[in-house]
C-alpha cells in the first residue's frame, strides 16, 4: 500500500523549498515527502542503473498531473533536482572551489592530462558539501534514509520508466542497493569518501585515484564547511 502521498499543494510547496546538489543537499529538504524525496535522487540514481538512460525536466513534468499522486511526486522531484542544479553550478563560489580543487588533483596526479582532475574538482564540491550537512545534523541522514524506505520502489521504477530516455529495468533493485548501503555516512570519513571516488571511476571509465590521494581530502573538506552558507548564496 502506498503510504504519505502528497497532496497537489503539498507538491507545489515543496518545488520551491529547495536550492540545493548531491543527493543529500537534494533531498534533505522533503523528509516528510517520501516520493518527492526519491524523485530528487532520480537523475543520479539512474546513471547506475541504466547508464545511457537520462531523465530529463521536461520529461518529468509531462507526469507533475498525473492521476496516481505518487507518480506526480516523483515528478516533481526530478523537476525539483534539475532547478537546484542548474540554480546551484552557476553560482561564483561552485566555481572558484571547483576550480581550485581541479588545481589541487591535477597537481596530485601531474601524470594526468586528461579530464580525471576537473572532474574530480566538481563531484568533491558537491560529495563534500554533503558530509558538511550531514555532521551538522546526522539525524537528518538517519530521516533520509528511512523516508526511501517508506516508498514502494517498484511502483518508483514504473514511474521512472515512463519519464527515461531508455528503458530502465534495474532501477527497484539501485533504489533498494542505495537504500540499504547508506554509503552516504561514508563521505564523513576521508579513506572510505576516496573508496567510494573510485567506485564511481570506475564507473565512468576512469583511472582509479592512488592511496596518496586521501592526504588532499582534509584541506578540500575544510574549505567546503567554511563556503557551505555561500554555497546556496546568489550571486
Amino acid at each position: 500500500m502506498i503510504r504519505r502521498l502528497l497532496r497537489e499543494r503539498d507538491i507545489d510547496s515543496c518545488r520551491t523549498a529547495s536550492i540545493q546538489m548531491n543527493y543529500f543537499a537534494h533531498g534533505r529538504s522533503f523528509l516528510a515527502a517520501p516520493y518527492f524525496l526519491v524523485g530528487t535522487a532520480v537523475p543520479d540514481l539512474i546513471r547506475v542503473a541504466a547508464r545511457k538512460s537520462r531523465v530529463r525536466e521536461k520529461h518529468a513534468q509531462e507526469f507533475l498531473a498525473d492521476e496516481n499522486p505518487a507518480v506526480a511526486a516523483i515528478a516533481a522531484g526530478i523537476a525539483q533536482h534539475h532547478v537546484d542544479d542548474a540554480w546551484f553550478h552557476k553560482t561564483s563560489v561552485f566555481a572558484q572551489l571547483s576550480l581550485e580543487f581541479t588545481v589541487l588533483a591535477r597537481n596530485a596526479l601531474p601524470d594526468d592530462e586528461g579530464f580525471r582532475p576537473s572532474f574530480l574538482g566538481h563531484i568533491l564540491v558537491e560529495l563534500l558539501l554533503d558530509s558538511a550537512l550531514i555532521a551538522e545534523n546526522k539525524s537528518q541522514l538517519d530521516s533520509y534514509y528511512q523516508a526511501l524506505a517508506d516508498v514502494d520502489a517498484d511502483l518508483v521504477q514504473a514511474a521512472v520508466s515512463g519519464m527515461a530516455t531508455h528503458p530502465v529495468e534495474r532501477f527497484s533493485e539501485c533504489l533498494r542497493t542505495f537504500q540499504c548501503l547508506r554509503f552516504l555516512y561514508d563521505y564523513l570519513d576521508d579513506v572510505k569518501l576516496c573508496y567510494r571516488l573510485n567506485q564511481v571511476m570506475r564507473r565512468v571509465g576512469l583511472p582509479e585515484l592512488p592511496g596518496s590521494f586521501v592526504g588532499l581530502i582534509p584541506r578540500m573538506r575544510s574549505t567546503v564547511v567554511d563556503q557551505r552558507h555561500a554555497l546556496f548564496t546568489p550571486d
